[in-house]
């Protein structure tokens, strides 16, 4: 990963409002190859670090050419969402936004190594060769150990009690001593009051998982998956099989902020293929709180 640096002898310049598509002015001069990371508005949100997840809308020019790349304040556009310092995007946007404030507006000058890389990206019309300036606006950072706030519902004693670490985002579970629903339960713990989930999008999961037949009739469980081992909360595109069905089934309609407990059979689970340290045909108990949709 290529150092960053604060400033350059000639930068683009950027223009406009935050939470708007910005105006990106290019020097005539070549870029110098310097990696620039310069804050242009301060914000007053929480910093990001890594493990926090960061949404992001961003404007971008490629220098040489001038020509503007697909924006995420394009109509019809998503904003950005990813894991902080965890590789799970450019890394000019991933620089961009550590140890910076949401509500922050950040000028990226990316040479390839923190771009596109050596091969550009054809799709776009950026060669391996090419500088990219982006404007980066930080519209939101969800902490590492976040979880939803408000008083959990009283559940059937069926179910398994939920009780949250406030330190580490995790749940414990305990599973009553019987045997499994044989249907798909899901639970609302904590009612949200944010804007309902639709398939499509990414949201911000802080998420706990067990086996019911590993975990009956203990007073506390371990996981054999969780956002907190992961390292940190897991931005996911929900409704689109990027995870269980039983998750899918489960968040999709919920609205942002709200906790779910959702005890979901082997056929909506992992069937007779799941991962380490769960047996084939297990019923799955997840705990998941949903912190943001984007």
């Amino acid at each position: 990963m290529p150092t960053a640096v604060r400033t350059d002898a000639v930068l683009p310049t950027v223009s406009g409002k935050f939470g708007s598509p910005a105006t990106i002015s290019l020097p005539k001069s070549a870029p110098s190859g310097k990696f620039v990371v310069a804050p242009q508005a301060p914000g007053r949100g929480p910093a990001a670090h890594t493990g926090d997840v960061a949404v992001v809308r961003y404007t971008a020019k490629v220098w040489r050419t001038g020509k503007a790349l697909p924006s995420s304040y394009d109509k019809g556009a998503r904003p950005q969402v990813f894991a902080v310092g965890r590789g799970a995007t450019l890394t000019a946007l991933d620089r961009a936004v550590q140890g910076r404030r949401a509500g922050s507006r950040i000028l990226v000058v990316a040479p390839p190594a923190a771009a596109y890389g050596a091969t550009g990206n054809a799709r776009l019309h950026v060669t391996g060769k090419d500088t990219v300036v982006f404007a980066v606006d930080i519209l939101d950072v969800i902490g590492a150990h976040a979880i939803v706030p408000g008083e959990q519902q009283s559940i059937s004693d069926a179910l398994p009690e939920v009780h949250m670490n406030k330190d580490d985002g995790t749940a414990t579970l305990s599973v009553p001593d019987q045997a499994a629903p044989k249907g798909l339960v899901i639970k609302r713990l904590v009612d949200g009051t944010g804007p309902v989930v639709e398939a499509g999008q990414t949201v911000v999961l802080q998420h706990s998982s067990a086996a019911w037949d590993t975990a009956r009739g203990k007073d506390r469980t371990d996981l054999f998956l969780s956002s907190h081992a992961d390292g940190g909360p897991l931005p996911v595109v929900i409704g689109r099989g990027n995870v269980i069905a039983g998750w899918d089934r489960a968040l999709v309609g919920q609205r942002v902020g709200s906790r779910v407990l959702a005890v979901i059979p082997a056929n909506l689970a992992y069937g007779q293929h799941p991962p380490k340290g769960l047996a084939p045909g297990a019923t799955v108990i997840s705990v998941l709180d949903i912190l943001a949709a984007a």
